[in-house]
């Protein structure tokens, strides 16, 4: 099988609009019926949601844990909207985040391996885990998961999410796009 993945020059929001376009036609073709976006602020679920306008896939919008930062920064209006329009939107503990607080740093070396890849790659991981977790996601079905690197979004990837207590259940089926990390200059 030939897949295409797009590779960002750098990484970064200026590439959100080409990321959600690849993201969606990549559920349109495939039959994902469902998109997952990381989005702190709420702009990046509000592009997502004008592009979702009179389309049946669901999208599900992750954000970190309240107290992760001094102030949270993604609007209640917009978490209304979301659900009143049938979408999900859910705010939880970053797994890849914890540091030592489960008495181990496993996850957070968890973390760093992904990025290796990309910070993109390793907060869609991510972000598929804590949406699992919270029941917002089903496990049974691939969806498409978007994040990036700082603002907007970079990374796309195909995936078939579990619970972080099934993380070997995780199925990274394909990437769709991600920044190239090029060796520093």
């Amino acid at each position: 099988m030939e897949k295409r993945i797009v590779y960002h020059e750098r990484p970064g929001p200026e590439n959100t609009e080409l990321t959600l376009e690849l993201a969606l036609r990549a559920a349109q073709e495939q039959g994902i019926e469902t998109i997952v976006v990381a989005s702190r602020t709420g702009a990046t679920a509000e592009a997502l949601l004008e592009k979702l306008k009179s389309s049946p896939i669901r999208l599900v919008v992750v954000t970190p844990q309240y107290g992760w930062q001094d102030e949270h920064e993604f609007e209640r209006a917009l978490i209304q909207r979301l659900r009143e329009e049938g979408h999900a939107f859910y705010a939880g503990m970053m797994p890849f985040h914890t540091g030592a607080f489960h008495g181990c740093s496993a996850p957070q070396r968890m973390g760093d391996v992904l990025r290796i890849f990309s910070q993109g790659v390793q907060v869609c991981v991510e972000i598929g885990l804590m949406a699992a977790d919270g029941g917002v996601l089903s496990w049974e079905r691939p969806c498409v998961l978007v994040a990036g690197t700082g603002r907007g979004v970079d990374t796309a990837i195909v995936a078939t999410p579990a619970s972080s207590a099934r993380l070997e259940e995780f199925l990274v089926h394909e990437i769709l796009c991600k920044p190239y990390l090029a060796l520093p200059e």
